[in-house]
């Protein structure tokens, strides 16, 4: 997924859903520490917006065991405002502070420059395969390949993790998100047209591997 909101105002992290998705991000809501973990572990994200006054475990707690994995750009929005506060939260390794009340579009402007220069690079590229992440665009050698949405974010999200081995759980809801009514099925679908696509010999794939029992990992 790309943003990971933690945060147990229901009221709150529902309309910065409603905006988030409005500009294309797939997002998903954990109301406790404990939860955001998990779904963290389970599933990833690109970014964590993470409240501090949580119901268990507290947003700084949850800060400090997501950085001991991971550099994963942490955005804090907290109501607590005072100078040790912030500086608590920047120590355990959050990106960025904001103060509640905030006001929305200079929110959605904060997570734009986070992922602009976290994950702006214009193009990925590995052989003869090239992704244009401003256009869209996929090229094998000199030709341009057509794709569908689904079809370019799972191939990007594939090239992104070269050489890793990707769990078919966390594949799934990272392109379809947590709360997708598609089914993983789906997945292995996309996968074979991926393979049609890109692969010299679909029925022999080199590129997009299956590892059984596990996921699949591009080479």
């Amino acid at each position: 997924m790309d943003i990971l909101i933690v945060e147990d105002n229901k009221e709150l992290s529902g309309i910065l859903c409603d905006f988030l998705r409005a500009e294309n991000y797939t997002v998903s809501v954990a109301e406790s520490g404990e939860k955001a973990l998990q779904l963290y572990e389970r599933y990833g994200a690109r970014l964590l917006v993470l409240d501090v006054l949580l119901p268990g475990l507290d947003g700084f707690s949850v800060c400090k065991k997501i950085r001991e994995q991971s550099n994963t750009p942490i955005l804090i929005v907290s109501a607590k405002t005072e100078k040790d506060d912030k500086l608590t939260g920047l120590l355990a390794g959050a990106d960025d502070y904001i103060e509640k009340p905030y006001d929305i579009d200079i929110m959605l402007a904060k997570i734009a420059g986070i992922f602009k220069r976290r994950y702006g690079q214009d193009e990925v590229s590995s052989g003869n395969l090239r992704l244009n992440k401003v256009s869209h665009t996929v090229y094998k050698g000199e030709k341009e390949i057509s794709m569908t949405v689904k079809e370019y974010e799972l191939l990007l999200c594939l090239l992104e993790n070269q050489g890793k081995v990707l769990n078919k759980d966390w594949l799934f809801h990272e392109i379809w998100g947590s709360d997708s009514l598609s089914e993983q099925q789906t997945l292995t679908v996309h996968i074979k047209w991926l393979r049609e696509k890109i692969e010299e010999n679909p029925k022999h794939p080199v590129r997009i591997q299956t590892v059984w029992g596990v996921g699949y990992k591009f080479i």
